[in-house]
């Protein structure tokens, strides 16, 4: 074998491709053909959009799994171990088994460059063909049309909502960002769409390749009924439904869209009720809402776009209106960072901004100018890593307080592994 340990085989895989990110189905397809997986593939879902795709695969598997299906997820990013990316009836991969796909992966590659994501596709891809699985759900990394998941052609498409991210490959509307989302579309085959607005760009690729598109609030919607809430869709309506165990108002637009997917998948034996039911209650899905209850209470929440932040600007007001928030920030230079602070900065009582130790992360300094150009004030900086900062917001807090640890996946993984 190439290489002894996982963490030998990742720190290489991120240094063979000269770019982290290159968009293109060209070298994974190759790679792919020379592999020559089984013809026989189980049902697939792809999972696409800019919010919402952790929570719709994490629903998909919980329900699923219940139902007695055997799944397999492959997700990322990951937040503790990357063994999280590639799951089999809810469980990570050993590194035994992800080090022996990746020797056959590199055996076969006859000399391709492959990006770190893309040796994570088929790996993931090479294993679930082996594991005599009924279902594997596919989460597209970015954009969609050329992502390396969008290399197999799903039995139904989900995409979740759509908004601005990713702006250097995808485009700066959500109009192009769309149409980068819609590649994942295929013709004959159904497509789900969670956002509620679909931009035209989606409208178009659709009708063009003949796909049978469900939308939200046309095809399919829900209802809250007080403490539960009611679906209706191509099926027999749903009522009496409990709210998803992961927190937030905006996870009924992933849950309703999760079961018009399930509704159309026409599996045997059929999805009950109870196992709808039961799978949304059981659900888990870490950093979306966490919370860890306490003196101090502490939220996570990886928002790191315009949206993503909006709804947790919504959630902070709904729910934690009258207490001081103390927010431990950081996120990629890459995103719109202006964006988000205008949405949430009227929240957030005082900011602490974290160092994460990666070229990619817009600096303490950058996010400090930006925070004062918005008008924002109480900014504190000048922190060792994410534990210092978490450790200067509590030492500050009273009882009562909340400590927000938002923005990048990497903050809230250093969080969960270093503090919590």
């Amino acid at each position: 074998m190439l290489f002894n340990t996982l963490a030998e085989w990742l720190a290489w895989q991120e240094t063979l491709h000269p770019q982290s990110i290159d968009l293109g189905l060209a070298r994974v397809s190759r790679v792919l053909d020379r592999m020559a997986l089984p013809s026989h593939r189980p049902f697939t879902i792809s999972v696409g959009g800019t919010n919402g795709k952790g929570s719709c695969v994490a629903m998909l598997d919980s329900i699923l799994r219940t139902a007695g299906f055997r799944v397999g997820t492959y997700t990322s990013p990951h937040i503790l171990r990357y063994n999280e990316r590639i799951c089999v009836d809810g469980q990570p991969l050993g590194d035994d088994r992800i080090m022996q796909s990746f020797q056959r992966i590199d055996e076969q590659r006859e000399g391709t460059s492959l990006s770190f994501f893309e040796f994570s596709t088929l790996a993931a891809l090479d294993i679930f063909s082996t594991e005599h699985l009924d279902v594997q759900i596919l989460e597209v990394g970015l954009g969609g049309r050329l992502d390396a998941v969008n290399v197999v052609d799903a039995d139904i498409a989900l995409i979740a909502t759509i908004d601005i991210d990713h702006q250097e490959w995808l485009g700066n509307t959500r109009e192009s960002i769309g149409h980068e989302k819609a590649g994942i579309l295929r013709a004959g085959r159904p497509a789900v769409i969670a956002d509620p607005d679909v931009p035209q760009s989606v409208l178009r690729t659709a009708e063009t390749q003949g796909v049978r598109l469900h939308r939200q609030g046309h095809e399919f919607g829900f209802q809250r009924d007080g403490g539960t809430w009611s679906w209706r869709g191509n099926g027999t309506p749903l009522t009496g439904l409990p709210y998803p165990a992961i927190p937030g108002d905006h996870q009924l637009l992933n849950a309703s869209a999760v079961i018009q997917c399930l509704q159309l998948a026409h599996l045997e034996p059929p999805v009950t009720d109870a196992s709808i039911c039961r799978g949304l209650t059981d659900v888990r899905l870490p950093g979306r809402f966490q919370y860890f209850p306490g003196v101090i209470p502490v939220l996570l929440d990886v928002a790191h776009n315009p949206q993503a932040v909006g709804i947790l600007a919504g959630h902070l007001r709904q729910h934690y209106s009258g207490r001081r928030i103390r927010a431990v920030f950081s996120v990629m230079r890459d995103k719109d960072i202006v964006g988000m602070i205008n949405l949430i900065r009227e929240v957030v009582d005082c900011w602490y901004l974290a160092p994460l130790q990666m070229p990619r992360a817009a600096s303490p300094e950058e996010l400090s100018r930006i925070l004062h150009n918005a008008g924002v004030l109480r900014v504190q900086l000048g922190f060792n890593d994410v534990t210092d900062a978490c450790r200067a917001a509590r030492s500050e807090a009273n009882p009562g307080d909340l400590l927000l640890v938002f923005g990048s996946f990497f903050l809230v993984s250093d969080y969960l592994a270093n503090v919590a």
